[in-house]
């Protein structure tokens, strides 16, 4: 059946739409990523030659090494503490019914829903008045807030499409709740445990107001020492932020390709029909 003009019409403007929206975004960072590289750039459509001293000077002057490590420390230690409440979590969630279990729903939903910079400010005051933030810990802490709720949302679909009838088998066999937990769910929820913590990961990395409010002067990871980088006194070339962007791009895209390589949409979103 030949669509009419007007749905012709409606289809080649939201192609053109969302052509010019991707054309705008590789312009964007393929400048950043072109500027990273070139020594000078003036009054031309590419830089004249190019140099990886930037990237050096990155290296060295913004101390990235550092910065990596405490960026792996902190990530690491939010997706880890993260599995371990969050599937557990869901787990209770998705098998047992209670009161108020709406309500209880409704507030894991809202460090999700809310903009962290909302809750991160009084969050961050009661981390400091108890002498948790400006470190390794209150960074931790304060990521942790919409991290174990995110856990628990992608978790709970995943623990509802087991069949209860296994673990009841797994009970006649005589499998306590550790054992039965350990030895045959979680091989079950394998997939949904790594889409879930790879989330976490690539979501732990771009977290910029939480970590930001709560970090220090040692605590700082990638995204906040990159705003650091712009916006500290001094006057520094544009190369070499836009170098030390590149690495934070690099290092997102990296661990947002794995997490796309476990992720199955549709089981996140809703769960499968029996």
């Amino acid at each position: 059946m030949r669509r009419s003009i007007g749905e012709r019409l409606w289809a080649t403007a939201v192609w053109t739409l969302v052509g010019f929206f991707i054309l705008n975004l590789l312009a964007m960072i393929g400048a950043v990523v072109v500027n990273s590289f070139g020594t000078r750039w003036f009054n031309t459509w590419l830089p004249p030659s190019y140099t990886g001293r930037w990237y050096a000077m990155a290296w060295n002057e913004f101390g990235l090494p550092d910065i990596l490590l405490v960026t792996v420390e902190v990530v690491g230690a939010v997706v880890l503490l993260s599995g371990l409440i969050g599937v557990p979590a869901a787990y209770a969630m998705a098998r047992r019914n209670f009161p108020g279990k709406p309500a209880v729903m409704l507030l894991f939903l809202l460090p999700l829903l809310v903009p962290p910079i909302t809750y991160g400010i009084p969050l961050a005051t009661v981390l400091y008045q108890a002498h948790l933030a400006g470190n390794m810990s209150g960074v931790i802490l304060a990521n942790l807030v919409p991290t174990v709720p995110f856990v628990i949302l992608i978790m709970i679909p995943f623990v509802e499409q087991i069949d209860p009838r296994v673990e009841a088998a797994a009970r006649v066999f005589g499998a306590g709740l550790g054992r039965l937990f350990l030895q045959v769910l979680v091989p079950l929820l394998t997939p949904g445990i790594l889409a879930a913590l790879l989330l976490v990961l690539v979501r732990t990395i771009a977290m910029f107001e939480l970590t930001f409010l709560t970090a220090g002067p040692t605590s700082q990871t990638l995204v906040v020492a990159l705003y650091y980088a712009v916006f500290a006194a001094g006057v520094r070339p544009g190369q070499s932020i836009d170098a030390m962007a590149v690495v934070y791009m690099i290092t997102t895209l990296v661990w947002l390709l794995i997490a796309l390589r476990f992720v199955n949409p549709s089981q996140i979103v809703t769960r499968a029909k029996q």
